[in-house]
């Protein structure tokens, strides 16, 4: 019944076999057309995840990141995927909204945020609240807040020391990939969920050396697409996704680097401390 419905909604015949199948995160990678070796998709849900292709048979040995074969892989062309999960993302920012600004809206949250300046005034937050973490060695540090002044700091510190936690350990994981052979140059991604804070965004442009391009694009859209390759009805990728809609790019601001990048030192002695306690 199911396939009947695809094939239906494609506009096959019946009886034409389903041509594509992904799990979810290699799926949003080929809705934001990423196929080849040096693209990389992300997305920054409840969990947030950096997924990037690779060209060649590689893996992490501590299994920090996974590493498995892409929608293209084929015998004579290498496509892998390198995947990097991190599981304390959006749950962490919707905590503080919950918690800390209910009476904002998320957008709200983000301007107040944007009060504060680069690194939240000696304020940091460790994110991985939610559960055990496979880029810390399936460890379990829970969240934890750090410099925190009673005298100094107020509730958009600590919005924003939130936020810049979660790209920081997008980038720490990111560091894994990149000791991988990885090259992380451009970062695609769906408008949607984290992605639609201007802070969060410029973070992790500004970390990572980054720029990210975001576009009108889901989950649901890149099974379509890959279904209808799959069948014929594109002749290929590039076909495919000739209509795919830039929403923005986010170029890292350069005045900016040594300020993102001492925060994130001090975010990472702050892991440490949590690691080792």
């Amino acid at each position: 019944l199911f396939r009947s419905k695809v094939a239906a909604e494609l506009g096959l015949k019946a009886g034409t076999p389903v041509t594509y199948r992904a799990g979810d995160q290699p799926n949003n990678a080929l809705s934001l057309n990423v196929f080849n070796p040096g693209e990389i998709a992300s997305t920054a849900g409840t969990s947030g995840v950096v997924y990037g292709v690779n060209g060649s048979v590689n893996y992490d040995p501590k299994s920090r990141v996974n590493t498995f074969a892409h929608v293209n892989h084929t015998a004579s062309q290498t496509r892998l995927g390198v995947l990097l999960c991190i599981n304390g993302t959006g749950i962490l920012n919707a905590w503080i909204h919950r918690n800390i600004t209910p009476e904002l809206s998320y957008a709200e949250m983000n301007n107040l945020a944007a009060t504060v300046p680069i690194g939240s005034e000696g304020v940091t937050i460790i994110p991985f609240g939610n559960g055990a973490e496979r880029v810390l060695e399936n460890r379990d540090t829970d969240c934890s807040i750090h410099g925190l002044s009673f005298n100094k700091h107020n509730r958009a510190h600590v919005v924003r020391a939130a936020q810049e936690g979660i790209v920081f350990a997008f980038c720490y994981g990111m560091e894994v990939m990149r000791q991988m052979g990885m090259k992380i140059n451009t970062i695609h991604a769906g408008k949607a969920n984290m992605f639609l804070s201007p802070m969060f965004r410029d973070t992790l442009a500004g970390v990572s050396g980054a720029t990210i391009e975001l576009y009108d694009t889901d989950g649901s859209v890149g099974a379509a697409k890959g279904a209808g390759i799959g069948a014929g009805i594109y002749k290929d990728n590039v076909e495919a996704f000739s209509t795919l809609k830039k929403l923005d790019v986010i170029e890292p601001d350069e005045t900016k680097r040594d300020a993102y990048l001492s925060a994130y030192a001090e975010w990472k002695e702050a892991l440490a401390a949590s690691i080792n306690k």
